[in-house]
């Protein structure tokens, strides 16, 4: 059997849950990697047969995603080139893991998609959803990378086919400890503006990790360094608490791991509004943004020791058998999608995330 497993490469998020997956995956056969985006800061320890600049979310440093910066960098022409050269129909099983190039590939060639990923629990009618609809973050959901077949994670198993957290080996064997600091990661903030609100908590010791710096630099109560995934690791395990982004893998693993967790969902995102929405639920302390306004926020999460009991099991393997389980002679034997394909060139420019993006900016 021939798998093709492609991978956003947007964030870290994505590549850390691959890192556990792909064994698994090639027990069953063989397994061709593809990675796209141009954001992640998480190496791949696997070869990669290809590799895309396909469509990526540029992080900004106010709080959310640089639409402005994103539709610059993005090359409908090219990614329809890449589109066009990927071989899916060689393939007995595509799986997407909110990856654009394939699963836009998938509808060129007729092929079915099938969906491995957080998003596709998030758009799961059944997952908590933030009051304030957003028609245009729904929109971008569902047309970055459209799938056939769904089996998505979330922090609880809403509905079918959804499952708890992909929590990464080097997390689940880990040993954690309580060494008195707080660790952050906030990609979507500068480090001057992570500074102007952190060192005015002078109560505790905060590490942040920094999509934004090359070197390790202290300032009062606050230590910045660059992100590296050993280290990352390494302060999670030894922390009181973490504060992030309200992304997937990271609240999952500090949830995991029994840490005090407070998120600050992005800007414009979403995805991370619906997560939000979600941890909220569960008792995880949320802030709309890094702002001074929110300072005694952050003290009062401090001062209280409260932690969230979850029950995240490792259910990777069982994932990964049920999904080839259920799909192999499906996809094998009949190669059509179930939805609507695109043939041209004007068809994927009209009904791609690329369109949405450029209306955005407008």
């Amino acid at each position: 059997m021939r798998i093709l497993y492609a991978i956003q490469g947007t964030g870290n998020g994505h590549i850390s849950r691959a890192r556990d997956i792909i064994p698994y995956l090639q027990a069953k056969g063989q397994v061709d990697l593809l990675v796209s985006g141009i954001q992640s800061d998480v190496d791949l320890p696997y070869e990669i047969k290809y590799r895309f600049k396909g469509l990526s979310f540029i992080f900004g440093k106010k709080g959310g995603i640089d639409l402005m910066d994103t539709y610059r960098k993005s090359n409908l022409k090219r990614l329809y080139q890449e589109i066009q050269s990927l071989p899916v129909e060689d393939y007995d099983l595509v799986i997407s893991d909110f990856e654009p190039v394939s699963s836009w590939a998938c509808k060129l060639k007729h092929k079915t998609c099938i969906g491995l990923s957080h998003q596709s629990a998030v758009i799961n009618k059944k997952s908590p959803k933030p009051k304030k609809t957003d028609l245009i973050g729904k929109a971008v959901l569902h047309n970055y990378a459209p799938v056939d077949l769904s089996y998505g994670f979330h922090f609880k198993q809403y509905d079918k086919q959804m499952f708890t957290p992909v929590i990464r080996s080097e997390i689940r064997e880990s040993n954690p400890i309580d060494a008195g600091y707080y660790t952050v990661y906030l990609p979507a903030y500068n480090d001057q503006r992570i500074l102007k609100v952190l060192a005015q908590v002078p109560m505790v010791k905060w590490q942040v990790f920094s999509k934004h710096t090359k070197k390790e630099y202290k300032v009062k109560n606050v230590t910045i360094q660059p992100i590296n995934n050993e280290k990352f690791i390494e302060s999670l395990v030894s922390c009181t608490g973490m504060l992030c982004g309200a992304g997937f893998e990271t609240p999952a693993e500090a949830l995991f791991l029994q840490k005090k967790l407070m998120v600050i969902p992005m800007k414009g995102q979403y995805e991370q509004q619906c997560n939000a929405a979600a941890l909220k639920e569960m008792g995880v302390p949320v802030i709309k943004s890094l702002k001074q306004k929110h300072i005694g926020f952050i003290e009062q999460w401090i001062r209280l020791d409260k932690k969230i009991s979850v029950d995240f099991p490792n259910e990777t393997e069982l994932v990964i058998n049920k999904l080839v389980k259920e799909n192999y002679q499906k996809s094998s034997n009949s190669p059509k999608v179930l939805g609507q394909g695109i043939s041209t060139w004007k068809q994927f420019k009209h009904r791609s995330f690329g369109n949405i993006l450029r209306q955005l900016t407008e």
